[in-house]
C-alpha cells in the first residue's frame, strides 16, 4: 500500500512527510487509516471525485478519504503520472479556493463524484527552484550524487535480483531432467562476496543529455520586477542547446546563448512556452515522450520500495561495494549537482537552517488527548528525529576530518568545542579532567554513549513538562563526536552565588543543587525506571534529598523548560566487577595491577537486568503473601504460576519479533487474565495485594558518598545489599541460564557480532561479560563450542576496533585508507605476507607534520599481542591458543568493516597463499569495463592492481606488493551513528491491542486492529523504516496463521525490502526475513521462489556465521521437505543428509534431534529407491530412541514399525514396486502434523517461533506409512510436510503421552 505514500524524492514542499492516501488503492486499510473511533462510518468516508484538469487529459478520478488532508489530495495528484507535470497549483471546488492546510472533511459540500478543478498557479522564486528539481529526478536527469553522509549504494536492496542468476541457468535444461533452484548447490562450499550485490543492471533510459541552471542566472534586478525567476539551460537528446527562462506565468524558451543575453520569449514558429517545464521540454524535444515513457516503465520494474529515498531512516551501508568502473557507480556529468543546494536552499542558504532546539520542545509540548493529536506529533516527531540525525551526523563527519574551525581554539584538541548548523559539537573525550578519577578518555567515552540510551529511554517515557536536548553519538575516523541541541541558557554566565546547574551535581559532586520545581518531574523518570529516592551529601557535608542520580543534572533554559541532562547513570554501578577489575588511579601515574586495570569505573547494570531483578522481587513478594495465606494453597499455585509465566514472557521478549511470538505472549495473558476472573469470582480476600511492592535501587551507592546519621548509615548499607544482590542476579541467575538455553536449543542462536549483542541486552548482561560467557560455554557440548567460537571471535572485533581506532585517530584524512589496510594486513593477511607494507603517498606525508604515522611499523605479531592485550583488559579474558579461525576470516572482516564504518572493494580477498594462487587462474579482467557485480574473481591482487583504472591510482604501472588488502580497496569510510529517537507508543499499543484480541480467537477485530496499527506504524515512522520492517515481519506471520497467506507473502516481501534498504543485506533480520518469505511462498504453491529465496539465505548464512550454524539445520531440512513436495526425491535426499550432518556435528551422533533427522532421511532414501540405506538409516534412528527414550516410548514404536516394513521391502526389493503400488504394506496410524516450521529470531524460544505449547506434536517423529507417503508425494492426499525442528528436550518427551 503506503509505498507510494512516502516518496520523498521530489524534495517538494507540499507534502513532506509520508501518507496514508490510497489513491488508485481501494482496497487498502486507507478505509481504517488515522484514528480508532467509528470503523463502520469510515469505510463510507472513501469515495471518487473528479479532477477538472487544465491540460490534456482535461479530467482525472481519484479516490479519497474525508480524514485525509488536502495536503494528501495533492501530493496524489503530483505522484500520478498523467499529472506529473503540476507541482504550482491550487484547487477550487464549486468556484471557491480550498485552504491546502485543512482535511478534507472541513470542505463544505465535497462528497462522491464531486467536481474540483485544478488551477495553476504563477511561480515564486521558491515554487520554481522546486519545480526544477522535482522534473530534474523525474526524467531521471539528476544524475548520481556523491552524498558525504550516506555511502557507496547506500539503502541498497537485493531483493528484486535474487534468483536472477538461477532463471537464467535455469533456462537451459536438459530435457527430461527436472532442475530446482538448489540444483548444483553446495551447502559446503566457502562464503562468496559477490551475493552481497546485485548483477549489472542495465542503464536507465536516458530522456535528456542536461538540464542545469544557465551561466545567466540570477536574472538582474530590472527583470526580477518583470517576473523573471530562474535562468536554465537543457540540453536534449537531439544535441539542441535551449535557453529557458522561469517566469511568474510558466516556462519559455528564449534568445540567449552561450555569448548573447536576451531572456525574452522566441518569436513564432520557434516559440515554445508551457506552466510546466515537462510539458515545455515534451514540446522541444520529439524524442523525449517515448524516451520518457520508456524510463517510466524501466523504473516500473522495480518494487517502489526498492527505488524511493530514506526519509524517516538512515539507510544501511553496505561493507562489500562495487569498483569504481563498476556500472551500478558510474560517474557522469551532471552540472546542476553542485547547484543543487542553491536550488533547494536558495541564494543565502537560509531556508535549510533550523532551530533544533525549539522544534525539538514546541513538538514535544504539542496535544496528545485525541489520537488524531497523537498522530500527528508522533509523525512529526519521527521525521524531526530523522532530520536531527541526518544534520548532526554531516557535521561531526567535517569537525571529524578537521574542517570547523573550533570555538575555543587555543585549548587542547579534546576539549574542542564547535557549532555549526545550530549544533554543539565536542569530542567523547576528557578533555577538561572531569572524568580523572572514573578513567579518563575511556570514562568520558563510555558516558556519552551511555547519555545517549539515557536520553533514549526519557525520550520514551514522555514526560509532560521535561525536556531532553537532541543528542547524537558518531564514530568516525576513530573519533567519537557527540552532536547536540543546543539547550538555551546553557553557555549563559551566572551571577556570582548562582549555580550552573540547577538541580543535580554542580562542579564535580562538591556543591548539589536541588530547585524544588525539578522533583514532580524526576520523580516520574526514577519510578518507570526503578531508581530510588535517596540522599547526597555535598563538600561541606550538608544532605540534600534527590530523585535521581547525582550525575544527573536538571537545567531551567532561558526558555523557561526544564531540560534533563547528563543522562548517563540511571542505573547503578556494577559493583561486583568493579570491585574486582578496577583500582583507583595510582598517584604519579603509578601502573595498576593486571588484574584490577579495567579501563574504566562506568561499569553500570543494564536497564534489562535492573527490570528482571525487579521481577525476581515481585515473585518473592507474593511467595512471601501467599505462605501468610498457606490455607489457601490452591490458589498458591495459580498465582506462582502466572507469575513464571510472566517472567519467562518478558525475559524472552524479542526485538526481532519472529513467528507467532505474538500469540504466545498474549496466550500468556489471556490465561492471566483468566486467572484474574476466577480471583474476583472468588473471595476479595483470596486475591494478592502488591500495591505495597515497591521495588528501586540507589544508583550512587559505591560511588564516594559518605552518610553522616547512623539512620542514613544504615539504610545506605540496605541500599548497597540490594545492589549487590542485582549483580549477584545477574552472575549467578542470568547468565547461567542463558547458557543453558542455548545449550538446550531452547533459543534461537545468535548468527554474528550484532544478532550475539542484541540477545545479551535483551537479557540484561552487559558486553564486558564476553569473556565470562566464552569460560561458561568451554564445555564439550558442541552447540556450546560453536558459541564460544562466535564469542572470541566478536572479542577478537572488538579489541581491534579499539585498537584501530587509536591509529586512525590520529592520521590525517588522507592517510585513513592506507592506515586501515594496513592493520586488516596485519591482522587478516599475515599468513598471506607475514610483513606487510603500508601504502603510503610519500609526496604528501611532509605536509603532514603533525599526523601519527607510527601504524606503518605494525606486524601482524605485534597487532596479535595488542589485540591479545586489549581483550584481556576488557573482556577479562585470555585468548591463549584461541585466535582468528581458519576459513572464518570473511566472518571477521564482515564485523571489523560494520563496527569501523569500512565500504571495501567487493572482490573474493585472498587471506592465504592457496587462495591467492586460486584467485590467480584467469585472466584480469579489461581496465574500467563493468564486470560481473562489479568484482574481479579471476585476476591476482598484482594484476588487479595493475589494471585499475588510473582515476583510482596515481601510477598504473606501480608494482604492489601481495597482500590481502591494499589503501585502493577502502572505498570509503561511513560513520557509525548512536542516536536517540524514541518509540511511537501509539503504533505499538495497536500492535498489542491486535495481538490481544487474537489470542482472545476475536479473529476479525484483531486483524482488523493489526492493520489499524500498520497504517500507523506506516504513518508516524515513514514506510522505510527499521521498526516498520519489524512490524511487517510480525503481521505477516500473525496473518499467516490467520490463514490469509497472499497478504502475509506480500507483507513478508516488504519486511524483506525494508530490512534490506534499513538494517543491511546481509543483517541477520534480514535473513530470518528471507527464511519467512521462503515459508509463505512455499505454501501458496510458489515453491521455485521459495528455494531461490531459501538458497539466498543460506548464501547469507555462510557470510553471516559459516555454514554450519546450528539454527540452519532447520531451513535445510525445510528445503528438503520442498524438494520432496515437488518430487524431486534424489535431491531432497541429499538436503536430508546435509540436514543431518550438520545435526551430529551440532548436537552429536546420539541426540533426539538427530534420531529424528535420520528417521525422516530413511522415508527419504525409500523415496530415492535406496532400500538398504533406508533399512540402516530406521535402525540408527531406532537405536538412539530406545536409548535415550527407552522401548515403551511413541518415538521408539514408530521407528521400530517402520523398520520392519523397510527391512520387509529390502528383503523383498524385487516385489518393491508392486507393494507400494498395491498398497499392501500395513499402514499406520497418523498423527496430527503441523506445516513447515519457521526459524525462530535470535534469542527467542522455539515455541514462542511456533506458537505452541510446549509438549504438542512438534515432538513426535513422522508416522506415515510408506504407502502414505508416495500417495501424498503423488498428489493423492492433502500434503502434510513433515515438521523436523531442532532437537526438542527430551524430558518433555518422557511426559508425553502416546496417542
Amino acid at each position: 500500500m503506503a509505498a507510494s505514500s512516502s516518496n520523498d524524492a521530489s524534495k517538494s514542499e507540499v507534502a513532506a512527510e509520508p501518507i496514508s492516501n490510497g489513491h488508485a488503492h481501494t482496497e487498502d486499510h486507507s478505509g481504517h487509516a488515522h484514528d480508532g473511533d467509528e470503523d463502520a462510518e469510515r469505510r463510507t468516508d472513501i469515495f471518487q471525485v473528479t479532477i477538472k484538469l487544465p491540460h490534456e487529459p482535461f479530467q482525472t478520478q481519484i479516490m479519497l478519504s474525508t480524514q485525509e488532508q488536502v495536503q494528501d489530495l495533492r501530493q496524489s495528484i503530483v505522484e500520478t503520472p498523467h499529472t506529473f507535470q503540476y507541482s504550482c497549483f491550487h484547487l477550487e471546488h464549486d468556484g471557491q479556493r480550498i485552504n491546502d492546510f485543512v482535511e478534507l472533511s472541513e470542505v463544505p459540500g465535497l462528497q462522491a463524484d464531486s467536481e474540483l478543478t485544478l488551477v495553476e498557479d504563477p511561480y515564486t522564486e521558491k515554487e520554481a527552484r522546486m519545480h526544477v528539481i522535482r522534473i530534474r529526478e523525474l526524467i531521471g536527469a539528476a544524475g548520481d550524487r556523491t552524498d558525504a553522509l550516506q555511502g557507496i549504494m547506500a539503502g541498497l536492496s537485493l531483493h528484486d535480483t535474487v534468483g536472477l542468476d538461477e532463471t537464467k541457468e535455469g533456462q537451459v535444461k536438459e530435457p527430461g531432467v527436472e532442475h530446482s533452484p538448489l540444483s548444483g548447490y553446495d551447502i559446503k562450499s566457502p562464503a562468496s562476496v559477490k551475493n552481497l550485490l546485485p548483477p549489472p543492471q542495465p542503464l536507465s533510459p536516458k530522456t535528456i543529455k542536461a538540464i542545469s541552471v544557465s551561466p545567466w542566472n540570477p536574472p538582474p534586478y530590472h527583470l526580477r520586477s518583470k517576473g523573471h525567476l530562474l535562468y536554465l539551460q537543457v540540453t536534449t537528446n537531439e544535441g539542441d542547446q535551449y535557453q529557458i527562462t522561469a517566469h511568474v506565468g510558466g516556462f519559455y524558451v528564449n534568445k540567449s546563448s552561450n555569448t548573447k543575453f536576451d531572456p525574452f520569449p522566441r518569436q513564432a514558429p520557434k516559440a515554445h512556452s508551457a506552466h510546466s517545464l515537462l510539458t515545455l521540454i515534451k514540446d522541444v524535444s520529439p524524442s523525449f515522450g517515448a524516451s520518457f515513457d520508456a524510463l517510466l516503465e524501466h523504473n516500473a520494474k522495480k518494487d517502489l520500495l526498492a527505488i524511493f529515498q530514506l526519509s524517516n531512516a538512515i539507510p544501511a551501508n553496505p561493507w562489500m561495494v562495487p569498483p569504481p568502473t563498476s556500472s551500478h557507480t558510474t560517474h557522469i556529468s551532471d552540472l546542476a549537482r553542485t547547484q543543487e543546494s542553491y536550488l533547494i536552499s536558495g541564494v543565502e542558504n537560509t531556508e535549510t537552517l533550523r532551530d533544533w532546539n525549539e522544534e525539538f520542545q514546541s513538538t514535544r509540548e504539542m496535544p496528545k488527548e485525541a489520537v488524531q493529536d497523537r498522530v500527528f506529533r508522533e509523525r512529526l516527531t519521527s521525521k524531526l528525529f530523522a532530520d536531527y540525525n541526518d544534520a548532526a551526523t554531516r557535521g561531526a563527519m567535517l569537525v571529524a576530518r578537521g574542517e570547523i574551525a573550533p570555538l575555543n581554539p587555543t585549548e587542547a584538541k579534546d576539549a574542542q568545542i564547535f557549532v555549526y548548523n545550530n549544533i554543539f559539537y565536542s569530542f567523547g573525550a576528557d578533555g577538561v579532567g572531569t572524568f580523572g578519577t572514573e578513567g579518563g578518555d575511556e570514562a568520558a567515552r563510555v558516558a556519552v554513549g551511555k547519555d545517549v540510551f539515557g536520553v533514549r529511554a526519557v525520550n520514551n517515557l514522555d514526560i509532560q513538562g521535561l525536556f531532553t536536548s537532541g543528542t547524537v553519538v558518531v564514530d568516525y575516523l576513530g573519533k567519537r563526536i557527540v552532536g547536540q541541541s543546543i539547550v538555551p541558557g546553557i553557555f549563559k554566565q551566572r551571577d556570582p552565588g548562582e549555580h550552573q546547574i540547577d538541580y543535580g551535581a554542580v562542579e564535580g559532586k562538591e556543591i548539589v543543587a536541588d530547585d524544588k520545581s525539578f522533583i514532580p518531574l524526576f520523580e516520574q523518570v526514577s519510578k518507570a525506571l526503578r531508581v530510588k529516592k535517596h540522599p547526597v551529601w555535598d563538600k561541606d557535608n550538608v544532605r540534600h534529598e534527590l530523585e535521581g542520580s547525582v550525575e544527573t543534572k536538571g537545567l531551567i533554559g532561558t526558555d523557561g523548560r526544564r531540560y534533563a541532562l547528563d543522562l548517563y547513570r540511571l542505573t547503578p554501578l556494577d559493583v561486583a566487577w568493579v570491585e574486582e577489575h578496577w583500582s583507583e588511579p595510582g598517584k604519579d601515574g603509578e601502573a595498576k595491577p593486571k588484574d584490577k586495570d579495567y579501563p574504566h569505573r562506568m561499569a553500570t547494570l543494564r536497564p534489562e537486568l535492573v527490570e528482571s531483578y525487579g521481577r525476581l522481587k515481585l515473585r518473592d513478594h507474593v511467595r512471601e503473601e501467599m505462605s501468610k495465606k498457606a490455607d489457601k494453597s490452591k490458589k498458591s499455585e495459580i498465582t506462582e504460576k502466572g507469575e513464571a509465566n510472566s517472567e519467562e514472557t518478558t525475559a524472552a521478549e524479542s526485538k526481532e519479533v519472529s513467528k507467532k511470538e505474538a500469540t504466545e505472549e498474549s496466550k500468556e495473558e489471556e490465561s492471566e487474565a483468566k486467572e484474574s476472573a476466577e480471583a474476583k469470582e472468588s473471595a476479595e480476600d483470596e486475591r494478592v495485594d502488591i500495591s505495597g511492592f515497591q521495588f528501586a535501587l540507589n544508583p550512587d551507592v559505591f560511588c564516594g558518598q559518605h552518610p553522616q546519621s547512623e539512620e542514613d548509615k544504615e539504610e545506605w548499607a540496605k541500599d548497597e545489599a540490594e545492589v549487590r544482590a542485582a549483580c549477584n542476579h545477574l552472575l549467578t541467575d542470568v547468565l547461567p541460564r542463558l547458557i543453558q538455553e542455548l545449550k538446550e536449543g531452547d533459543v534461537g542462536f545468535p548468527m554474528d557480532g550484532q544478532s550475539l549483542s542484541a540477545l545479551l541486552h535483551k537479557r540484561g548482561i552487559n558486553i564486558r561479560y564476553l569473556g565470562h560467557i566464552a569460560k561458561l560455554a568451554d564445555q564439550e557440548d558442541p552447540r556450546l563450542q560453536a558459541l564460544k567460537r562466535l564469542v572470541i571471535q566478536e572479542m577478537i572485533a572488538r579489541g581491534f576496533k579499539h585498537y584501530a581506532n587509536s591509529k586512525l585517530r590520529n592520521v590525517a584524512p588522507p592517510f585513513t585508507a592506507p592506515c586501515a589496510a594496513h592493520v586488516l594486513n596485519c591482522l587478516l593477511g599475515g599468513e598471506l605476507n607475514s610483513k606487510p607494507v603500508a601504502e603510503i603517498d610519500s609526496t604528501l606525508r611532509s605536509m603532514y607534520p603533525e599526523s601519527d604515522f607510527s601504524f606503518e611499523k605494525l606486524t601482524p605479531e605485534l597487532l596479535k599481542t595488542e589485540v591479545q592485550s586489549q581483550v584481556a583488559l576488557r573482556y577479562r579474558y585470555s585468548l591463549g591458543e584461541s585466535w582468528i579461525e581458519s576459513g572464518k576470516q570473511l566472518q571477521l572482516l564482515r564485523e571489523i568493516c560494520l563496527k569501523l564504518g569500512l565500504q571495501l572493494e567487493s572482490k573474493e580477498y585472498a587471506f592465504t597463499a592457496n587462495q591467492a594462487a586460486a584467485t590467480s587462474g584467469g585472466a584480469p579482467a579489461a581496465n574500467g569495463t563493468p564486470t560481473t557485480n562489479g568484482h574481479v574473481t579471476t585476476s591476482s591482487k598484482k594484476k588487479k592492481n595493475k589494471n585499475a583504472s588510473p582515476l583510482r591510482s596515481a601510477s598504473p604501472a606501480e608494482q604492489l606488493p601481495v597482500q590481502t588488502f591494499h589503501a585502493d580497496d577502502i572505498l570509503n569510510i561511513v560513520p557509525v551513528v548512536k542516536e536517540a529517537s524514541p518509540k511511537s507508543l501509539l503504533a505499538e499499543e495497536a500492535l498489542e491491542a491486535g495481538r490481544m484480541s487474537i489470542a482472545q480467537d476475536q479473529k476479525e477485530l484483531g486483524q482488523e486492529l493489526l492493520l489499524e496499527s500498520l497504517s500507523l506504524h506506516e504513518q508516524i515512522y515513514g514506510v522505510l523504516h527499521p521498526e516498520v520492517a519489524r512490524v511487517y515481519h510480525t503481521l505477516s506471520n500473525l496473518l499467516f496463521n490467520l490463514e490469509d497467506k497472499a497478504a502475509a507473502v506480500e507483507l513478508a516481501h516488504k519486511a524483506v525490502i525494508v530490512s534490506e534498504r534499513t538494517l543491511g543485506v546481509d543483517h541477520a533480520e534480514t535473513l530470518l526475513n528471507y527464511l519467512n518469505l521462503g515459508l509463505f511462498e512455499h505454501a501458496t504453491g510458489n515453491t521455485d521462489a521459495a528455494l531461490i529465496y531459501i538458497r539466498h539465505a543460506l548464501e547469507l548464512w555462510k557470510i553471516l556465521y559459516g555454514h554450519d550454524h546450528p539454527d540452519s539445520i532447520t531451513t535445510i531440512n525445510n528445503a528438503a521437505v520442498m524438494l520432496q513436495s515437488q518430487k524431486l526425491y534424489h535431491e531432497s535426499r541429499i538436503w536430508f543428509e546435509a540436514s543431518l550432518a550438520i545435526s551430529e556435528e551440532v548436537s552429536g551422533k546420539s541426540s533426539i534431534n538427530t534420531a529424528t533427522l535420520l528417521f525422516q532421511l530413511s522415508q527419504a532414501l525409500a523415496l530415492d529407491k535406496d532400500m538398504r540405506a533406508a533399512v540402516n538409516r530406521m535402525r540408527e534412528s531406532f537405536n538412539i530412541f530406545k536409548s535415550i527414550l527407552g522401548a515403551d516410548n511413541q518415538n521408539t514404536k514408530e521407528a521400530e514399525h517402520w523398520l520392519e516394513q523397510l527391512t520387509q521391502s529390502a528383503v523383498l526389493q524385487a516385489k518393491q514396486l508392486q507393494d507400494l503400488a498395491k498398497g499392501r504394506l500395513r499402514p499406520i496410524k497418523l498423527n496430527g502434523r503441523g506445516p513447515l516450521r519457521p526459524q525462530p529470531s535470535v534469542g527467542q524460544t522455539v515455541e514462542q517461533a511456533v506458537g505452541e505449547s510446549t509438549g504438542s506434536t512438534r515432538e513426535r517423529t513422522d508416522t506415515r506409512s510408506l504407502e502414505e507417503l508416495l500417495k501424498y508425494i503423488e498428489g493423492g492426499e492433502t500434503p502434510k510436510k513433515s515438521p523436523k525442528k531442532r532437537a526438542p528436550n527430551p524430558k518433555q518427551r518422557r511426559a508425553q503421552k502416546p496417542t
